[in-house]
């Protein structure tokens, strides 16, 4: 034989032609601690790459260091040691996705929890992490998303493919806003899309879960949302990778042209799962101990939220982070860094909420970058004189304190802002509809309610609002339009509203 020819034999022999790239992929644990394997070999793996276990165990790639990986375990059989093998698979951490997930409640890869069978038609893969469309792929965002809460929806505006974070202190309501925005999204206008809601839980107590899903079924929404869950008790691999899961199986949706919120609750939780592993697999901290990293992982996964242009589906996600304040400080590292990188926020303030103003809105440290593009023109209208009044209320209320005497005109407008505080106060899981605020917000900055007593406002308000869905279905229909509130139908409102009071004695029995 030719030398070649012996060569190519030994080389057919030895597979070195046609190296099987498996082989290249095999790993040994070095050890095994608190959720966190070192392995040795896997010269090949990648950044969030999956990995198994001859046990069974299953984990991804976290941290690739010159001559080991760091390996986060999302299955622990719990008998793996040293020298086990490992074995990647070549793919990125991805989440099976199907319209068979809507009503359903989820772990923090995909799997069911709520005891119930699940089998997918047709399903897709969908990688956890994902690079954000870009500028080009997407549209601005002026339809609205509409929360059912008046102060929000009046002066805090939210649209689809938005990042509105909600902010405040433990127990001042920021879950409640955002189950209030997921259950209204069953009075849907018949102009605008169904909106799937998935709601991520991150971190939180077995029982609030529960609670929160028992709330959910009772209101009848589950049959368009989705709950993934990763609660305290979850190993801190799964409260680190839920909101990724539930973000994919958003993108799923959106690619497929439809309206997605997912709220997030609560990227804090989130932030200290994080820190918790980065210690872990010893990467070095930064301020308040959390990783150099941490503002890019959460931009990461809020960038993911956006409006598709049309050509591209015109899908969208609207994000709601939640983040709790400590004592009321916007100004320490996490809350810093998501504030700057959402489109505005919703504060709630302890005060507020226990003098008994609920929704506890600060309405002056509140807002909106995307503003008045996500309503309707009619609500933008009225949202300019709703938030005027409530600042010169607050302005006065202020230098009221001091004792002065008061003209007729302050005491008029002190008058007109309590009664504003008044029709913003709301009860938890009863969301308005656009007619209900826009009526109320028009009555109360159009002086129609000065003559009411504060104590009968919110009675009063329902009824105005019943009065003219049932004796006046044609002023529904024009403030239903969309159109600017002209005029004539200004003039119409005012009379209708007048001859309610009339019919039913409303008057102010006071003054003061």
């Amino acid at each position: 034989m030719k030398p070649r020819e012996i060569i190519q034999k030994i080389e057919k022999e030895l597979c070195f032609s046609q190296i099987n790239p498996e082989l290249i992929n095999f790993g040994t644990v070095e050890s095994v601690g608190d959720e966190i394997v070192k392995a040795s070999g896997l010269s090949n793996a990648g950044y969030y790459e999956e990995v198994t276990f001859d046990d069974g165990s299953v984990g991804f790639v976290l941290n690739i260091d010159e001559d080991c990986v760091s390996i986060v375990l999302l299955k622990n059989s719990g008998h793996i040691v040293h020298g086990m093998k490992i074995k990647s698979t070549g793919k990125i951490l991805n989440v099976t996705v199907s319209n068979k997930l809507i009503g359903r409640i989820l772990d923090a890869i995909g799997h069911t929890i709520d005891g119930k069978e699940l089998k997918h038609d047709n399903p897709s893969y969908y990688s956890i992490e994902k690079i954000a469309p870009g500028i080009i792929n997407r549209s601005s965002v002026d339809r609205p998303l509409k929360t059912g809460i008046k102060a929000i929806d009046a002066m805090i505006p939210i649209g689809r493919g938005q990042r509105e974070l909600i902010i405040g202190d433990r127990g001042t309501g920021k879950t409640a806003i955002a189950i209030d925005t997921i259950i209204n999204q069953k009075k849907i206008d018949v102009n605008l899309k169904r909106v799937i809601c998935i709601y991520c839980s991150i971190g939180q107590k077995r029982s609030n879960l529960a609670s929160i899903a028992a709330k959910l079924n009772e209101e009848g929404v589950m049959n368009y949302t989705i709950i993934v869950a990763a609660t305290a008790s979850d190993p801190v691999s799964m409260q680190y990778i839920a909101p990724f899961t539930a973000c994919a199986i958003g993108e799923y949706f959106m690619d497929k042209g439809e309206d997605v919120l997912i709220v997030y609750d609560d990227l804090t939780k989130h932030a200290w799962a994080y820190r918790q592993i980065s210690l872990l697999i010893k990467r070095p901290a930064g301020r308040e101990a959390y990783p150099g990293d941490i503002f890019y992982l959460h931009s990461r996964l809020l960038e993911r939220a956006a409006r598709l242009s049309d050509k591209n589906g015109g899908g969208t996600i609207t994000a709601l982070p939640i983040i709790e304040t400590q004592g009321n400080d916007l100004s320490a590292y996490i809350p810093t860094n998501v504030v700057s990188i959402t489109d505005g926020q919703i504060y709630l303030e302890s005060d507020l909420f226990n003098s008994g103003i609920r929704p506890a809105i600060n309405v002056g440290l509140s807002v909106s970058r995307v503003g008045g593009a996500a309503q309707t023109k009619s609500m933008k209208q009225l949202s300019g004189p709703v938030r005027l009044e409530l600042s010169q209320f607050r302005e006065l209320q202020a230098f009221t304190q001091f004792g002065s005497d008061l003209d007729d005109d302050t005491l008029k407008r002190l008058e007109r802002g309590r009664r504003i505080i008044e029709i913003l106060k709301q009860p938890q899981y009863k969301p308005c509809d656009e007619l209900s605020e826009i009526l109320s917000i028009f009555s109360v900055t159009s002086g129609l309610f000065d003559d009411i007593d504060i104590d009968k406002i919110s009675i009063v308000e329902q009824q105005v609002t019943e009065f003219i869905k049932t004796m006046h279905p044609e002023t529904v229909k024009k403030l239903l339009a969309g159109k600017k509130i002209d005029d004539v139908l200004k003039l119409e409102l005012e009379k209708e509203i007048k001859e309610f009071k009339k019919m039913n004695n409303y008057a102010k029995s006071t003054t003061n």
